[in-house]
């Protein structure tokens, strides 16, 4: 480890760290003609994926200001879409995100987003210009990465000899036999997403960029679904080392799908026992109008915690969630 967490020189240097990373990222996109915008924290409408959880907090004031009820957001990525639709043209936000439940050695409920959107690219091109922020910020740090992009279905064929489009529920489990994984309640997409969990991304290399793209269509979230045989989801994550840094899609642009989408969603929330959230009525409405573009979200603390070469997320932070 390099950090300590129970000495304050070690937290000054993340701190330190922390600041350089801000400045490189700041001149990143300064250089590209990116522009750096902010966006309310606060929304009417939750993140409707199952997997996510929303805090929410009530509003006190009069009635006339919209719902009481306001929820934290877990990425700034609908309002960034709806300057997209509005005409705003490539944008970023650097800011803090919230998810409850999220508290332990690698997770903090409230973390720092980066996400980008770029007007006329698809996934494919925007995951290189992911690796080459990645590649500038070990740069600062002195280092350097070799870079593998994969296709996701070939990925599962090369390292585990499993055909992912069409393999059987069997043949997923047969991996994860000894993990001691209770499968009730878990579809085909959950057994994809265990295999990659805890049998593909653990023996990442430490000092290897891997880019996976194109996911199973039903997987896609708010990405695009491409025609074919299978049908593939445009979308890609980027890792580092074994640590998922960052998640990207050519994004959707069809409002009607996009709320068929948020209805599956909390059906899925519905059968878990989970509350239904309100749908974001303020994307919906925009979303037709949102320009062909592809979007990024990069989670700054696990690329500090790679950059300071530490597996704590507590070493990276000023005060983490019990300190707070």
């Amino acid at each position: 480890m390099l950090f300590h967490s129970d000495t304050g020189a070690a937290k000054h240097d993340a701190l330190r760290l922390r600041a350089r990373l801000y400045a490189l990222i700041r001149a990143f996109f300064a250089e590209r003609h990116v522009l750096e915008v902010e966006t309310p924290i606060l929304s009417a409408a939750g993140n409707t994926e199952p997997n996510i959880e929303s805090f929410s907090t009530q509003f006190s004031g009069h009635v006339d200001a919209g719902a009481r009820e306001r929820w934290l957001r877990t990425s700034p990525e609908h309002p960034l879409k709806r300057l997209l639709a509005a005409g705003v043209g490539d944008c970023y936000e650097l800011g803090r995100v919230f998810r409850n439940g999220e508290a332990g050695g690698r997770h903090n409920p409230e973390f720092s987003m980066l996400e980008w959107y770029r007007v006329g690219w698809d996934h494919r091109r925007l995951m290189h210009e992911v690796i080459e922020l990645v590649e500038a910020a070990l740069a600062m740090q002195s280092r350097r990465a070799e870079v593998l992009i994969e296709g996701y279905r070939q990925l599962f064929i090369d390292e585990l000899g499993i055909d992912s489009a069409h393999a059987s529920l069997a043949e997923l489990q047969a991996p994860l036999a000894g993990h001691g994984i209770a499968p009730e309640g878990l579809t085909r997409d959950d057994w994809l997403d265990l295999l990659l969990t805890h049998r593909l991304q653990p023996v990442f290399p430490r000092d290897r960029i891997t880019v996976i793209h194109d996911y199973p269509a039903s997987q896609c979230a708010l990405a695009r679904v491409r025609p074919g045989d299978p049908p593939r989801a445009e979308r890609f994550e980027l890792y580092l080392g074994p640590y998922e840094l960052a998640n990207g899609y050519h994004e959707l642009n069809d409002a009607a799908e996009q709320r068929a989408r948020f209805e599956r969603d909390n059906a899925r929330r519905r059968e878990r026992g989970q509350r239904e959230l309100p749908l974001d009525g303020h994307l919906l409405a925009t979303l037709d109008d949102l320009p062909d573009c592809a979007g990024v979200a990069l989670g700054i603390e696990r690329l500090l915690m790679c950059l300071a070469g530490t597996d704590a997320i507590a070493d990276v932070l000023a005060f983490p969630f019990a300190e707070a």
